[in-house]
């Protein structure tokens, strides 16, 4: 009986995950993804020659332009630069619960952009200046004109905002050296007004610097620090891998079914292989795809942690809680397709009876969010007990920043395998029956009439 049952098990995997829909549809994904997470950092952090340009200013307040000078230097450029990446290095380091000495890669910048400016009077024409930015033959004369408002250093009033800049650019002029030029600018500008009210920017700027820190969580098993951005996404992403593993084996599992009814086929292997052998081989064979697809999502998706030394914020046990509620949901729906696919013999006779499934498999699928938001929740702890709802409930529990008690999980995989359980010998009751049955399609009175005869 195993030797048949592993048969039939290694036909449907291999007829499965050789297809060009498997290769394609599933495999193809993550597989684009990873390259692009791979790749990206490298495409960042490649730098292009350095830029060597000239900016048109006209400044009105004749106070900017010489903080200005000082803000396009090519050293200030470097200097905010460097501070830039320390702190997104810092942040990196806390995410990854590691200390600067820990991190012995060198941080690395774009080389600065060489900045002349070019001085227009405060009467020059707006309409000249904006010429000298389009290119006739070769490069234009300028790669950027700023216009600095009246306004920008002293308020027209006491209630009345401060004005600020206008700047045009070229086609020559790219995206670093743009945004180098706007954080100068913004740089100049706040030092013309805090020079104008007679105050430091230097001594101004190191009172106002506050370093930021991530919230520590206390918990009965210890502390830990909190990272809202994963801690929010992961009860999503682990609900999205569970229904996706679930509905890519269930729905396989119930058209393969139909299809080898219809054609006869079915017939030829029930005269080598007993019924209940046929059904457990398909199940166990779209168990093991469904794994394969949530081995490569979770793989692709730790080597994309990996290439940002992020890898220490997943529990391993959250893999090991994901291929559990797996196996119990996978039990609970294939089963179900595929007493609906024996019971059938077309796949549009089997749209009315796959309704109300999908519509079990959609609810939880599309609460899990919500039930990571708030884990703890009375809506969430009575869904984690109800069938089947309760093992996406708990997953997206589990992976939330709260987790649950062990008791709690432990219970619901204990009402995940007795609905199991309980749906796999429906699911053989009408396999047996359905399997040589032709004519009209049965409902689900019928069905259960099925399961009293059989």
């Amino acid at each position: 009986m195993i030797r048949r049952i592993f048969m039939v098990t290694r036909r449907e995997f291999l007829a499965t995950v050789t297809s060009k829909g498997f290769i394609l549809g599933v495999l193809t994904m993550p597989l684009l993804l990873l390259m692009v997470v791979v790749l990206a950092p490298r495409i960042m952090g490649s730098h292009g020659p350095q830029v060597h340009g000239t900016i048109a200013v006209i400044d009105s307040t004749g106070r900017v332009l010489p903080e200005l000078r000082i803000a396009l230097d090519p050293e200030q450029i470097a200097a905010r630069r460097m501070e830039q990446a320390r702190r997104e290095r810092a942040l990196q380091n806390e995410i990854a619960n590691r200390t600067d000495a820990e991190e012995a890669e060198p941080l690395e910048i774009a080389p600065s952009p060489v900045l002349e400016i070019d001085e227009h009077p405060a009467s020059a024409d707006l309409k000249a200046a904006k010429a000298s930015l389009v290119a006739t033959e070769g490069e234009p004369e300028h790669l950027a004109l700023a216009v600095i408002h009246d306004d920008a250093v002293e308020r027209r009033g006491p209630d009345a905002e401060y004005g600020t800049y206008d700047l045009y650019v070229s086609k020559s002029l790219n995206g670093d050296t743009e945004s180098a030029v706007h954080e100068a600018l913004k740089e100049a500008l706040v030092a013309a007004r805090l020079k104008s009210s007679d105050l430091n920017p230097s001594e101004i700027k190191a009172k106002t610097r506050v370093s930021g820190t991530n919230s520590i969580l206390v918990t009965a098993s210890g502390e830990r620090e909190t990272q809202r951005w994963l801690t929010g996404a992961l009860p999503f992403i682990s609900g999205l891998l569970l229904f996706m593993s679930v509905i890519a084996g269930g729905q396989t599992l119930m058209t393969s079914t139909v299809e080898e009814k219809s054609s006869r086929v079915v017939e030829v292997l029930l005269a080598a292989v007993a019924p209940l052998e046929l059904m457990w081989g398909k199940l166990i064979a779209q168990l093991c795809v469904g794994l394969l697809i949530v081995a490569v999502y979770v793989g692709s998706g730790m080597l994309s942690l990996v290439q940002f030394s992020m890898v220490g914020l997943i529990d391993p046990t959250l893999i090991v809680y994901l291929a559990v509620f797996y196996l119990l949901a996978y039990l609970v729906y294939g089963a179900l397709m595929l007493s609906i696919g024996a019971a059938v013999n077309q796949i549009a006779d089997a749209q009315s009876l796959l309704g109300p499934v999908m519509m079990l498999l959609l609810i939880p699928y599309a609460l899990t969010p919500m039930i990571g938001q708030a884990p703890n929740s009375p809506l969430s702890v009575a869904a984690s007990f109800i069938p089947p709802i309760n093992l996406f409930a708990m997953l997206a529990r589990v992976a939330s920043d709260a987790p649950p008690p062990a008791w709690q999980v432990w219970l619901t995989m204990l009402i995940g395998f007795g609905t199991a359980t309980l749906t796999v010998w429906f699911a053989a009751k009408v396999f047996r029956i359905g399997l040589l049955m032709h004519g009209k399609p049965p409902n689900l009175r019928t069905m259960l009439r099925w399961v009293r005869m059989a």
